[in-house]
Parts: C-alpha cells; structure tokens; sequence
C-alpha cells in the first residue's frame, strides 16, 4: 500500500513539473497552430474543384475538355460514304474543342470570385474576433480561450468532412476564424509571458511558427492528395482527430480555468495608436496578402492555364511551405542578433520579386524557386515581427501581451482576408499576372518604413530600466522550476 501512494505521489510530482515546464506549454502552442493551418491549407486544392463538380455534375474539372468533346471510337467502317463522315467529324473537333476551353475559362474565373469570397470569411471573422480576445484574456487569462479555440476547430473539422454544400462549407470556415483567434491570441500571449526575455522570446516563438509553417506545409499536398485518392471526407476526419488528442494533452497539461493577470494592461487604444506597433503590425499584413491572394487563384490560373490535376495543384505550395518552415525557424534567432527590422525589410523586398516572376511559370517545375523565395521571405518577416510586437510593448507599454497579439494576429488576418476577398473581382478586372504585380510594388514600397524600428524609444529611461528587471526576475524563476 505505501509503494503505491508513493508510485503515486512521483507521477503527481511528474504531472506538476510537466505543467510548470515552459517546453510543454511552447508544444501545446505549436500543435494548435499546426492543426489551425493544416485545417486553412487543406481546403485549398479541395474547395475550388469541390465546388465547381457540384455546379457543373456533367462536366467535372478532373475530367479534361479532350475527354468530353473527342467522340468515342467509331467501328470500321464499311463503305466509303462512312469514311467521308469520320473525317468531316473530326475537322469540325478542334472548333468545338476550343469553345468548350473558351467556356470552362470564364467558368474557372467566376468561380475565383465564388471561393475567394468563402477563403476569406475565416480571416474576416478571425479579425472582428480577436478584439473581443485580446482584452478577454487579461480578464480571464489564455487557458480558458486556448481551450475554446480547440472545441471550435474541432467543430469546424466535422462540418467540413460533411458538407455537401456552399453554404455549409461558408459556415466551417467561419467557425474556424472565431476558433483560430483564440487559439492565436492566446498561444502567442502565453508564450509572451512564459519566456520574458527578448532572446528566448524570439526562439520560442520561431519554434511555435515553425508549427503553423508546419501545417502550411502539409495542408495542401495532404489535401490534394487525399481528396485525389480517398475522397473529400477522410482528410478532415484525420484533423479532427488530431484535433481531439491536443484538446486532451490541454486538459491534462494547461488545466484550462479563470486566471485574473495582476499587472495593469494598457489598453487597446493605446497600443493601436501606438505608430511602432502599427509599423511592425503593417509588415505582417503586407507580407501575407500576397501568398493570401494565391491561394484561391494559383490552384484555378493552374487548371486554366497549366491543365493541372488535383495532386498538382497542392504540391505547387509545398515549395513555399518547406521554405516558410526553414525561414521561421532560421530568424526565431538570426533576427535578434541581425536586428528584426533588416529581417522583415529585405523579407519584403525578396516577397515582391517572387510576386513578378510567379505569373511567368509555364510548367510546375517553374513555380518552384518564385514559390520557395516567397515562403523564405514570409518566414522571415513573421518570425522577426512577432517577437517584435512583445518587446515594443515590453518597452513602451506593460508587460501584459494578450491585446498586442491581438493586433499582430489581426494584422495577419488582414492579409488573409483582403487577399483572398479581392483576387476573384482583380483577376477578372485585370488579370492574374497584374494582380500579383500590384501587390508587390506595394511590399516594395511599405519596406523602408520598418527604418522606424531600427531603435525604437522606450516610454521612459526608467521604465525600462524596471521592465528589464523584472524580466530578468521572471525568467530565473522559470528556469529553476524547470531544472528542479
């Protein structure tokens, strides 16, 4: 009886040092961003053709035009008069080729408007949330929105996996927008205040981006493929799963439940007027809004222009994906000593260059160096601006981080909900090509405002000065907890 409760009193010690261990809390965080982005990403090679088969049962985007308009095998003929038939046929075929090619075309553009409009209700939602979150969390602390964030994205799986419909599929995005901000908000503040220290700050959260760029990563060749082989259900049965064992490594690891924070956060309005945080806020929308507008238009100009299959289509991300996963994880660190401005300004620049040559690919071979640049320079504009956001706050405001998150996540909404709002109406107005060459003048012109960053003030000499101490306080504390 006294070996057991001793057994007992070791594996409760073990779960105590497991839910004070900073490591666990940077995993949880990574997980939920790798299933928020593997669930936004896994939608792209699914919902175009999903929705266009839906419209248009006779005529699916899997099957070519060739496929439909070239007449089946006639039998060999008998007599001359059938021969003569049999050629007349065939002449007229490359006209009726062509106007069935010119029909799918204009088909394929309206439906960009269709999906990008549905792309962006996540992000649009997403954005109206996350003011409500970030004060929410300096009330009731991060666990309890983590937690809802997860119930949310495990919904939004489900209503994917069985929706045969426009409007249903509309409603799963949105839901995941709500889910997302919490998961987000929260994730990035609790990492803020469990790794005070500038230095680790901007590791931990490279590693956490590193687990969005993760599900970025996976999203649309899982989904391309899966939807190619299995059928449209399966891929977000999986999610859902691996939805459910991160909502239990939650409750046994965060304890989700009301946390009051004892320090006075500054107020949303402060840290909105606030030009240093609006700057590096700025550099995370512009540096998303481009890969944001690809995503509904890439795998639709691919079908129209390239002919290319569904596998395909999710496989001409994973270049910028992989790059986005090294870019993260090289500038978590490399920023900070580098100096995090010059990161996110030459990531801006490189975004605006692989912005201009996608357009010119003629084959997938070709996307493969314009995608990587662009998911390398993404990389490092998120990785250097987010850290970023905790210590202008740490330096001008209060250490108290759920409200600027909410900004940065909003900024990174922005992105994502301009992008994919926006590409339908400019590809039919102007074109594919010129869309993506508006939005990178506009990189390039944003670039030299995050000067501003190179040495931003400090509210006062003294208070950061106390803000430095007790960082330092905070972070020695966490470490002995960690090493006991």
């Amino acid at each position: 009886m006294g070996a057991a409760s001793d057994g007992m009193g070791v594996w409760r010690a073990r779960i105590a040092a497991c839910r004070e261990s900073r490591k666990l809390v940077l995993v949880i965080v990574a997980i939920a961003l790798l299933l928020d982005n593997m669930l936004l990403t896994t939608v792209v090679p699914i919902i175009p053709e999903f929705l266009y088969d839906i419209r248009h049962p006779d005529a699916p985007l899997s099957v070519s035009i060739e496929d439909l308009t070239t007449p089946l095998p006639s039998p060999t003929p008998y007599c001359p008069c059938m021969n003569k038939t049999l050629v007349e046929n065939n002449t007229q075929l490359p006209l009726n080729l062509t106007a069935e090619k010119e029909e799918r075309h204009k088909e394929l553009i309206h439906e960009t408007v269709a999906v990008g409009v549905m792309f962006a209700s996540k992000a649009i939602v997403q954005l109206l949330a996350n003011p409500f979150v970030g004060p929410l969390t300096h009330k009731i602390g991060y666990s309890v929105p983590m937690f809802t964030g997860f119930i949310l994205m495990f919904l939004s799986t489900l209503i994917f996996a069985f929706g045969r419909s426009y409007g249903v599929l509309f409603v799963a995005r949105a839901l995941q927008g709500i889910g997302s901000s919490c998961s987000s908000v929260s994730g990035m503040g609790m990492l803020a205040e469990r790794y005070p220290d500038d230095k680790e700050r901007g590791n931990a959260m490279g590693i956490a981006l590193g687990g969005l760029a993760l599900g970025v990563l996976i999203g649309p060749p899982f989904g391309g493929l899966m939807y190619e082989f299995v059928g449209k259900t399966a891929p977000f049965l999986m999610l859902s799963a691996l939805a459910l064992g991160d909502g239990l490594l939650q409750l046994m690891i965060l304890q989700p439940g009301v946390v009051r924070q004892e320090t006075e956060p500054p107020s949303l309005r402060a840290l909105v007027t606030d030009p240093y945080i609006l700057v590096a806020a700025g550099a995370i929308t512009f540096a998303n809004v481009g890969i944001a507008m690809l995503e509904p238009s890439l795998p639709i100009w691919m079908a129209d222009t390239m002919e290319a299959r569904r596998w395909q289509q999710g496989v001409a991300f994973l270049p910028a994906s992989i790059c986005y996963l090294i870019g993260t994880n090289l500038f978590g660190p490399l920023g900070h000593k580098m100096g995090r401005w010059l990161a996110a300004c030459s990531g801006l620049v490189i975004i605006g260059i692989c912005l201009i040559l996608i357009p010119m690919a003629r084959k997938l071979e070709h996307l493969i160096i314009p995608n990587a640049g662009l998911g390398f320079a993404i990389g490092m504009v998120d990785s250097s601006m987010m850290p970023e956001l905790g210590f202008l706050v740490d330096i001008r405001h209060a250490a108290v981080y759920g409200s600027v998150y909410a900004i940065g996540d909003t900024a990174f909404c922005l992105g994502y909900a301009v992008g994919p709002a926006f590409s339908g109406a400019l590809v039919n107005s102007i074109g594919f090509e010129w869309m993506l060459v508006i939005i990178a003048i506009l990189n390039f012109a944003y670039a030299p405002f995050l000067l501003l960053l190179r040495s931003p003030p400090a509210r006062d000499e003294k208070q950061s000065l106390i803000i430095s101490e007790k960082s330092s306080v905070r972070y020695v504390s966490y470490q002995n907890e960690e090493e006991e």
